[in-house]
């Protein structure tokens, strides 16, 4: 049994086109509907949200300069604010991967938009009458500063309010932990082998200070990000643009985010040039590499239970294996490098993406826009999960931890000033083929008094500065 759908027929420059009766897009989008069957990636909220008060906070400007008609913009702005809200977001039909200046998806907010304001207005949909798409919702604008402010809007508004205070939470939770695990010693490892003490907590200080270094290289970012292109329109000229709009839509943006933007300083790098998204897209990856730096070592420090590690417990979150009974796997941290691995993979197609700034115009800006406002969407619900379920819950297994320390040849480097080098690699190789320790070589040696040595082979003095 088959269905029938209903149809309208549209013009536009190119001619008619054929649009679903019920569709709040029209011609234009349309075409780029048929033109871009690609992925079925479609531009996600934040970035519809964006797009959204731009057309909002332009309506606004446009009527009090008298640009636009003060019943138009009323209308304009109430369907820009559904468009804010979510309202319309199955009407933003396009592919990710179509013009690389965004122009389609432009024109598809143009589209819901006038459709939307001329219905409120008792309009049919599709007429582009009294509110037409490029002639009022466009007013003072082009796809070519509206998708790159877009872009800066959308990832500043994520990062300020969703990532950063996710990895603050994160920092906040490991320098807990470096407090509570102060005074549980245990052995260092470098190259994967043993190497002289270190307190767990100041291993989980180290982590602490990684999240810490990240928010910082992304907070670097925010001046850059602050920047917006509205105002040059076309090739960054200006051209049919009223010179105060870009200072009135913008002061307008500020109070609808609580955020502080400003128009571009530049507006020729400001279109030409997409530095601002490369440049935080590489604060994301640094801070998914510290991510699985610290995700690995809770896994090495935690394997086990028996048979690894096992100087923490990972608390047990779901049943590891549908083979083996009892098995436990650390799944939030398996989970967080995954996440990882894409922002990594997303940062080598947007700095492909920065590449491609010809002349007046980057040409790949949607690729740009969906990789960036991922990697920010991964990082913020995988650091909130590893957070939460992962590292609130983690313990020291202090025995054990005592115990590897005992075991460990690296404590000959304490003796290394007071006997000599060769005299300590002496005792840990007698050590390693013998199956004791080196403090019961050193004792059976006779290299130093009992009480010098219990002094010198003590674990806590080997994890703070001096001889």
């Amino acid at each position: 049994m088959s269905t029938s759908r209903k149809y309208r027929i549209e013009r536009d420059s190119m001619g008619d086109m054929k649009v679903e009766a019920g569709a709040y897009w029209g011609a234009s989008t349309q075409r780029a509907v048929e033109n871009f069957p690609i992925s079925g990636i479609r531009f996600p909220r934040s970035f519809l949200r964006a797009l959204g008060l731009i057309k909002l906070a332009a309506a606004e400007t446009n009527a009090e300069l008298r640009l636009l008609d003060a019943k138009l913009s009323e209308a304009i702005i109430k369907a820009a604010r559904e468009v804010v809200d979510g309202n319309w977001d199955e009407h933003f039909v396009l592919d990710i991967f179509q013009t690389g200046s965004g122009t389609s998806t432009n024109m598809n907010a143009n589209e819901v938009i006038a459709n939307r304001a001329n219905e409120l207005l008792g309009g049919k949909i599709g007429d582009m009458k009294p509110v037409h798409p490029n002639d009022h919702v466009n007013i003072c604008q082009s796809s070519n500063d509206v998708i790159p402010s877009c872009m800066h809007i959308a990832t500043l508004d994520q990062i300020e309010g969703k990532l950063i205070p996710t990895l603050e939470k994160l920092q906040r939770t490991l320098s807990r932990k470096a407090e509570d695990f102060d005074r549980v010693l245990k052995i260092g490892r470098t190259h994967l082998q043993d190497a002289t003490p270190v307190r767990l907590g100041q291993e989980f200080s180290g982590y602490a200070s990684m999240i810490k270094h990240g928010i910082g290289r992304l907070e670097n970012c925010e001046d850059h990000l602050s920047e917006l292109a509205l105002g040059g329109t076309a090739v960054g000229t200006g051209i049919n643009m009223h010179p105060d709009f870009p200072g009135k839509t913008i002061d307008k943006l500020n109070k609808l985010t609580g955020l502080s933007f400003r128009e571009a300083n530049n507006h020729f790098e400001a279109q030409g040039a997409r530095d601002a998204i490369v440049e935080t897209s590489g604060a994301l990856k640094a801070l998914a590499v510290s991510l699985i730096k610290i995700a690995n070592d809770v896994r090495w420090l935690g394997c086990g239970p028996r048979c690894g590690f096992g100087e923490i417990s990972i608390h047990p979150v779901q049943p590891g294996s549908s083979i083996m009974p009892g098995k436990v796997n650390p799944v939030m941290a398996e989970a967080l490098l995954q996440a990882c691995a894409q922002v990594i993979g997303n940062d080598a197609a947007i700095t492909l993406g920065g590449l491609s700034g010809n002349f007046e115009l980057n040409v790949m800006m949607p690729l740009m826009t969906h990789n960036l406002l991922q990697s920010i969407e991964l990082l913020s619900n995988a650091v909130a999960a590893f957070t939460a379920k992962c590292i609130t819950g983690l313990e020291a297994n202090e025995e054990r931890c005592a115990e590897l320390i005992e075991k460990s040849l690296a404590m000959c480097t304490a003796l290394s000033p007071q006997i000599g080098y060769n005299a300590a690699a002496a005792i840990a190789k007698e050590a390693y083929n013998t199956g004791k320790t080196v403090r019961q070589i050193a004792m059976e040696k006779g290299v130093l008094p009992k009480k010098e040595l219990d002094k010198i082979l003590d674990p806590w003095s080997m994890t703070k500065p001096g001889l």
